[in-house]
């Protein structure tokens, strides 16, 4: 330790332990905040000096996995940036949201230096381990900015000057941070305001290719304060689906959006508000604001506060082409199935396809995790036919009592079994007559009842416990499971001729863990009677939890917090226990070196779920006993840890059989429960 590491130590300790004593040199704000933050916030000690951390092999795969398609995009304006800084000794770094550097370009004549100091694939950079860095702090504050030198928290680190820029993605979350660094520069902090602005610039670049692509199927607007600029260099970029409701918006945007309504910083989202509400001008205008007219005579105002934006539009052109040569029109979606998604692309291409069956004589099966949101969908494509005033009978097969689920289905007549009673029984097929009937849980259904219902499905019409005579019956099925019929079809615990009647066609839905509208949901769900706003970092934690209730779990959640908060105000405290949080000390290995090569990193891990009470896991070794708590943190989804932890899913069936662990699901169809 020399004397300039030692006086840096020193500078930091009087800072977060004494701040109102002297010191030496005073950082700015920032970086104070950041410091105590290490200290007060993180634990860790000024006075132990760390080398840098680089993720093996397999961890950094599994970090660049997760972000690829974005890194694949900012890719060219890293080769971009490099190309410029290369000659002042910078190298460029893009690291994932959790601070570890996925993509990387830098001097090959260096790299031993390189590696040593940090700047480096698969180098860790988050605060909480590396202390106050360009990349760590960026990501704290979601601002960007400079780490320069002595503004570092680690001693190790004072030769350094880094640069970096939060990257957002079109709803608003950050995903990304832009980072160039040097091993050497100047004393002065200053020399680095270049580099600052180079960041800026190329971050935004980066940010506005990645909207476009996500969006490439919406309609885009541009939009600038300077109608030479509109059609080349936007400042705002803002998505709009068929509806015209906001489904996604680049930061600048987002930011000009809020300040408009008065609510900038109040976490209040943008996103699912209608196009006409924020501007003077309707929807079916739009037309008027193509790139063919004149940029000066695309002038479009703020509805509130009249300030003058140029706009230019680009259609889904995309979507266009593919209709127009096919010879067919773009099915629109209609209302009851657009309220169900706030932008995620995957749930809006299964409500694309859900719209054109709507009033299709077909069977639909959805498969979802419990919590998904399957009844939901099954209501919005009752609303969204020709059915819809006729009667939504929703029936979960899971939790009607076996011995009751045939008189409940189909009825029954006067004392035609024992506790039937004296007065007829009409059955929920025959409650749905005319309207949709809802299966839920179908997979749960007893295997003798099944040919029943297939005959209701077969030849339309319905026989009553007791009857001599069927009544036909007029009903769209629409079932619903989280179990994969396929195999239960193939252990024979599902008839193969109702599991083809049923699949007619089939609708996914996403679980929460991987909807990019997080956002949308959380301000749909907190909209009512009590307005209530959610602070930051009660959105972040929100953000860092795995849902393995999905939609339930988070509704559930946010009544919590509602009910308990001070004021309509949502803070951390106010959230369930275990909601984004950290695992408990000794539920999981300590550091990464207690798993075994190809396993997923711990902090990925969610809080797991409550313990199956048929299984002992503490018999387990400790790499059976982590991989039993990826599984039941998923919910036993094979294929969600398969993705978790790097490996095909012959690969995870083969390590559970090692270690002697069976799904739940799989031991019921095994046990024929």
């Amino acid at each position: 330790m020399d004397l300039r590491q030692r006086e840096h130590i020193d500078t930091v300790v009087q800072l977060t332990t004494r701040a109102s004593a002297p010191i030496p040199r005073a950082p700015e704000t920032i970086i104070q905040n950041s410091w105590r933050r290490c200290v007060h916030q993180y634990g860790l000690d000024p006075a132990r000096m760390q080398q840098a951390r680089i993720l093996p092999q397999t961890r950094l795969r599994e970090h660049q996995q997760r972000i690829d398609d974005f890194a694949r995009i900012a890719r060219h304006g890293l080769q971009t940036l490099y190309s410029q800084v290369a000659g002042m000794g910078y190298v460029v770094l893009l690291t994932d949201a959790q601070g570890v550097t996925v993509d990387y370009l830098g001097d090959a004549n260096a790299d031993a230096r390189l590696r040593h100091a940090g700047l480096y694939l698969g180098a860790q950079w988050s605060e909480s381990g590396a202390g106050t860095c360009a990349v760590g702090t960026a990501l704290a504050t979601g601002e960007a900015l400079t780490v320069h030198q002595a503004d570092h928290f680690d001693a190790t680190h004072i030769p350094l000057t880094c640069t970096a820029a939060p990257l957002f993605d079109s709803h608003g979350s950050l995903c990304a941070i832009l980072d160039i660094s040097a091993l050497t520069s100047p004393q002065a902090k200053d020399s680095q305001g270049l580099a600052l602005q180079m960041v800026r610039i190329y971050a935004s670049r980066i940010e506005n290719a990645s909207f476009v692509r996500s969006h490439r199927e919406d309609w885009i607007l541009k939009l600038n304060a300077a109608p030479e600029f509109v059609d080349v260099n936007p400042e705002y970029l803002v998505a709009l689906d068929a509806a015209g409701r906001i489904v996604g918006h680049n930061r600048r945007a987002q930011q000009m959006l809020e300040a408009e309504l008065g609510v900038a910083g109040a976490g209040t989202p943008v996103l699912g508000m209608p196009f006409e509400s924020l501007f003077e001008a309707r929807l079916d205008e739009l037309g008027r604001f193509v790139h063919s007219r004149p940029s000066e005579q695309r002038a479009l105002a703020l509805a509130r506060s009249g300030r003058r934006l140029y706009l230019s539009v680009m259609p889904p052109a995309l979507r266009w082409q593919r209709a127009s040569e096919s010879g067919e029109r773009a099915t629109p979606l209609q209302a009851p199935l657009a309220a169900l998604c706030g932008g995620d692309a995957a749930l809006q291409q299964q409500l694309l396809r859900a719209a054109k069956l709507v009033d299709s004589p077909i069977n639909l099966l959805i498969n979802g995790e419990t919590g998904s949101g399957k009844e939901y969908l099954a209501k919005a494509l009752h609303q969204a036919s020709a059915r819809r005033h006729g009667p939504f009978v929703a029936v979960n097969c899971a939790a009607i009592p076996e011995s009751l689920i045939e008189s409940e289905l189909f009825g029954h007549l006067p004392n035609s079994f024992s506790g039937a009673g004296s007065r007829a029984k009409r059955g929920l097929i025959q409650e749905a007559d005319g309207g949709t009937l809802f299966l839920d849980e179908i997979g749960d259904m007893p295997r003798e009842l099944q040919s029943r219902l297939l005959r209701v499905l077969a030849e339309g019409e319905v026989l009553s416990i007791g009857a001599a005579r069927p009544v036909p019956v007029n009903v769209r099925v629409i079932s619903a499971t989280h179990h994969p019929l396929d195999q239960l079809v193939g252990s024979g615990r599902f008839r193969e001729d109702l599991y083809y009647r049923l699949n007619g066609a089939r609708l996914m839905l996403p679980p929460l863990r991987e909807r990019a509208d997080l956002d949308w949901l959380i301000g749909k769900m907190l909209d009512g009677e009590r307005q209530v706003s959610l602070a930051p970092a009660a959105r972040a934690r929100l953000h860092l939890h795995r849902w393995p209730g999905n939609l339930r779990e988070l509704r559930n959640a946010l009544e919590y917090a509602r009910a308990v908060c001070t004021d309509g105000h949502i803070e951390v405290e106010d959230l369930p226990e275990g909601i984004g949080a950290a695992p408990q000390p000794g539920l999981l290995p300590a550091t990464a070196s207690a798993a075994a090569p190809g396993k997923a990193s711990v902090e990925s891990v969610a809080a797991p779920a409550p313990a199956d009470a048929a299984f002992d896991p503490h018999l387990l070794p400790p790499e059976g006993m982590l991989l039993m708590q990826y599984l039941r943190a998923a919910g036993w989804n094979l294929s969600a840890v398969a993705r978790q932890i790097g490996v095909s899913r012959m690969t995870l069936y083969r390590r559970m059989a090692r270690y002697g662990i069976a799904s739940p699901n799989q031991r019921d169809v095994l046990s024929g429960k």
